[in-house]
């Protein structure tokens, strides 16, 4: 178990068997699965330069969800970084982000998806990995770049900007 807190809840990360881990989020004295949206990188990128549509966002998934993203994602975004700064940048504003590390089931899918869609839709490793996580968690992907998930049938996208549908 590892407790934390968030926008204002108690969350609780506890192993499981199936998924590694599940997020609970205690809302007035009652446990319940929270719901994780995974942000792609294309967002996050946005975001840090400054794009009003990615912060938005942002702002409608923290109010209804919990922000989350793949390790691959933040490998991603460290990669992009100049310098120690930048680094140091990165990390705090990873730090409201639950981050779901690559667990074998995560990996198995990605392989599937590749051996499925490289040759027909040149899916690329980094994508593959993103997707897998969401499908294999069960929870939504919100991605700028649609075009990149969308032949991915098992996947479930959510429009950007406006995730929920709200203008």
């Amino acid at each position: 178990m590892n407790p934390s807190s968030d926008c204002g809840a108690i969350v609780q990360k506890w192993t499981t068997a199936k998924l590694g881990y599940a997020i609970f989020v205690n809302v007035s004295g009652q446990n319940q699965v929270a719901d994780l949206i995974i942000v792609d990188t294309d967002v996050l990128i946005d975001v840090s330069r400054g794009v009003g549509e990615a912060i938005t966002c942002l702002q409608q998934i923290e109010q209804q969800s919990i922000l989350s993203i793949s390790t691959i994602t933040k490998m991603e975004l460290i990669v992009g970084c100049r310098n120690k700064g930048e680094l140091r940048t990165v990390e705090r504003f990873l730090s409201r982000f639950q981050i779901i590390k690559i667990s074998e089931a995560i990996s198995d899918k990605a392989v599937e998806l590749l051996q499925k869609y490289r040759l027909s839709h040149g899916l690329l490793i980094a994508d593959a990995l993103i997707a897998a996580t969401a499908i294999t968690l069960e929870q939504p992907l919100v991605t700028k770049n649609q075009r990149d998930y969308v032949f991915i049938t098992e996947l479930q996208l959510l429009p950007y900007p406006n995730p929920f549908g709200v203008s």
